[in-house]
């Protein structure tokens, strides 16, 4: 039976149906705002899982159709997800993980179709309203509705859920996701905004979440006894005895493994301490090596979070707000045209800028766009195995991997300068060479450092933290720039990039059901600490853009010319354009408003492509002096091509100063001459003068003004002027003769 609540949200009409699709599932939920739709299907194993870990797997997919779309290529259907598409399924799985019961490791999976889109409304924040909705009606353990927000600000208006015409105005973009009482993740970028504001955009998002997960138990109230009954499950229960007798033989010797310096070093003495206790209990409980393995887990988890709360003290030696070492290397790339090694702790990322023309940004397709779209800055992330001394396949580009890159990319992207002011593609690759906590953040200092290097004019350095979190009931701690152990055995994963006057980046990830905003705000007040320390050391390295790019760099100009100048630049079927290119190695792109991109490793090949195409297209100028070639003679004067494709008329009485009884004793036809342009009338013709360049003889009187209608009021043409042609019609074009090619 099909169950629905229709309400209003943020100005626009929001319906939560179930019960209509895809009932076979666990449960489902279709939930519709303007014209987006989005359909969440949920299923669950009946057995538990005998991984260690909760097996949650969320795919998100957007159907082509639902944007009226045939997707490209020879398949012509939906292949692999994109990057967008990824980055959606991480915000669900994020939001909704930490909210399973512990000890729950049945698997589930999470199924999201985005079905139709206006392409005004972002369907990812749905797609977690849809998923809760689906999860809450089903019967799997997950009984806190959850919901997300996206808020942007445009002219100090704070708006909820912006439609992508108003994003495009904002100058924040962050999406909150959470219950009715905490805030359990954050992701989005900004153009430098303080603290206060970000703390601002957190209390309008729980506003608006509140607002959705009420609608939510609407639904679920009123399916009533429609709603199926949760499923009976148990967590794995361990021995008593084992118990005590595992954490009496760990307690010391693991803090004592735990608090070595070096990563690799507490890790193997870690293991050593758990396989020495594995091996002890091995004869009084010999089947029960598994659970032997979750009790020492149990106790390092225990050890390190009393260790921070109880001393103060972190298991490198470090206090809550201290940040690792420092140091940082730039330009050691010969080749790159920019680069930088940032080194934080043991956490290590080589980080390269490439700059490349308008041929080489990125398309691509989007069910939320009406056409293909380019994006002219990427910054991709790398995480190898070595960088943490691991053995493992490569499988292409992970989900983290994406979710990293994107998350550096928004930190660098506020900074840039404008395309018009700075024409080149930009390419940022990071790839990570030591990883112990905050790889993402290593590769926002980088970047930042990479691009100076480079020579890109950036408003101003960018830098990134990672805050962790330990929270015991009321007592907690606070800590700056976490190791990875802290990260896997504490509460919270907080990255918080940006320059000295403000945020740019910001993702939060928790482990516990959700934070409330005065710890939210401690630690955006720690961060910033902590980032301020870090640009201080990077402006030790490298404090501004280089003032000169790579010599391997393309030099980049770009001119306009007029629109009707393109088939000259051009040429049949690209001959003339192609002919440029293959002649100074420049690449030139012109596009339908006459805006000519030329591109050249070296400033002497890009400046001879700018004058070959700006003697194409270049408009003649009054006052000017030209030299051409005569193109034909005629008896009231001669027709000189000054410009190619572009001719202009030297009347008989302008080739010298002593009067002239016939054009071919001054100018024949394939002669070269020097002209002055002296005028141009209404219609664009141009009226050139050769004697305008020669001296005047001695005693020769001023010549007389001519009278209208007399000879040289027209140019010096006589009134038949098309019939003195030939009969040819007058051309179009922007001064004389113009020749299309």
């Amino acid at each position: 039976m099909m169950h629905r609540v229709e309400k209003t949200f943020a100005g626009r009409k929001l319906v939560i149906e179930t019960g209509r699709m895809a009932k076979q599932a666990a449960g489902s939920a279709l939930v519709q705002f303007g014209d987006t739709m989005v359909l969440a299907a949920v299923t669950v194993s009946d057995n538990q899982s005998p991984l260690d870990f909760f097996p949650l797997l969320v795919e998100y997919r957007e159907k082509t159709y639902a944007a009226g779309k045939i997707p490209g290529g020879y398949i012509k259907r939906e292949g692999r997800p994109s990057d967008a598409e990824i980055l959606s399924a991480r915000i669900v799985d994020r939001s909704i993980r930490p909210l399973f019961p512990e000890g729950f490791k049945n698997e589930v999976q999470v199924f999201i179709y985005v079905i139709s889109a206006d392409q005004e409304n972002a369907p990812d924040v749905l797609a977690l309203l849809a998923a809760s909705a689906a999860l809450n009606v089903s019967k799997i353990p997950f009984s806190t509705p959850v919901a997300a927000t996206r808020v942007g600000r445009v002219q100090d208006k704070w708006i909820l859920n912006p439609t992508f015409q108003q994003l495009a105005y904002s100058d924040m973009e962050i999406i909150v996701a959470g219950s009715a009482d905490s805030i359990n993740m954050v992701e989005g970028g900004a153009l430098e905004v303080s603290e206060e504001d970000m703390l601002e955009c957190f209390t309008i998002a729980q506003k608006g979440i509140r607002e959705l997960i009420a609608i939510q138990e609407e639904l679920v109230k009123e399916l009533g006894s429609d709603r199926p009954a949760k499923m009976e499950w148990s967590k794995a229960e361990v021995d008593d005895t084992l118990s005590a007798k595992v954490k009496s033989l760990a307690n010391g010797k693991i803090k004592d493994a735990l608090n070595q310096k070096d990563k690799h070093g507490r890790i193997a003495a870690v293991e050593k301490v758990k396989k020495e206790i594995a091996e002890q209990l091995l004869t009084d409980f010999p089947d029960n090596g598994k659970d032997v393995k979750s009790i020492l887990g149990d106790v390092e988890y225990s050890q390190l979070r009393s260790q921070v709360l109880d001393t103060g003290l972190r298991v490198d030696g470090r206090k809550p707000t201290e940040v690792r070492p420092i140091t940082i290397d730039t330009g050691l790339i010969p080749r790159a045209h920019g680069s930088a090694l940032f080194t934080r702790g043991q956490t290590q990322a080589l980080v390269t800028a490439t700059l490349g023309t308008s041929n080489d940004v990125q398309h691509y397709d989007s069910v939320n766009e009406p056409k293909e779209s380019s994006k002219s800055f990427m910054l991709h992330y790398n995480f190898p195995p070595f960088s943490t001394g691991e053995v493992r396949p490569m499988r292409g580009t992970s989900r983290r991997e994406i979710g990293h890159g994107n998350l550096a990319e928004r930190a660098l992207q506020g900074v840039l300068p404008p395309f018009e002011e700075f024409p080149y593609t930009i390419r940022i690759v990071s790839d990570v060479l030591e990883s112990n906590g905050s790889s993402s953040m290593a590769s926002v200092c980088g970047g930042s450092l990479s691009m100076f290097d480079a020579g890109v004019p950036i408003r101003s350095a960018v830098a990134g933290v990672a805050m962790g979190l330990i929270k015991e009931g009321k007592k907690y701690a606070i800590l700056t720039d976490i190791l990875g152990t802290e990260d896997h055995l504490g509460d919270m994963d907080f990255k918080v990039a940006g320059t000295r006057d403000g945020i740019t980046s910001i993702q939060m990830d928790i482990k516990i059901e959700g934070l409330d905003l005065n710890i939210m705000k401690e630690a955006l007040a720690q961060a910033k600490e902590g980032r301020l320390h870090i640009l201080g050391e990077m402006d030790k390295a490298l404090s501004a853009p280089r003032s000169d790019l790579s010599a391997f760099a393309p030099r980049i100009v770009t001119m306009s010319i007029n629109p009707e100048k393109i088939g000259d630049l051009i040429g049949p079927k690209g001959k003339t354009i192609r002919g440029i290119q293959d002649e100074t190695g420049a690449q030139i792109t012109v596009d339908d408003a006459g805006l000519v991109t030329i591109a050249a490793v070296g400033g002497e090949a890009m400046e001879r492509a700018r004058q070959m195409v700006q003697s194409l297209t270049a408009e003649p100028v009054v006052g000017e002096t030209y030299e051409g070639m005569v193109k034909t003679t005629t008896p009231f004067g001669a027709f000189v091509e000054i410009m190619p494709g572009t001719e202009g008329l030297v009347h008989i009485s302008e080739m010298r100063h002593e009067r002239t009884e016939k054009t071919e004793d001054v100018a024949k036809k394939g002669d070269r001459v020097r002209v002055k342009l002296i005028d141009r009338d209404e219609r664009g013709r141009l009226r050139l003068s050769m004697k305008a360049l020669l001296p005047r003889p001695e005693g020769m009187p001023e010549p007389e003004p001519a009278v209208a209608g007399e000879g040289a009021s027209d140019g010096g043409e006589r009134p038949r002027r098309d019939a003195d042609r030939g009969g040819r019609p007058p051309r179009r074009g922007g001064g004389g003769r113009s020749r299309r090619e």
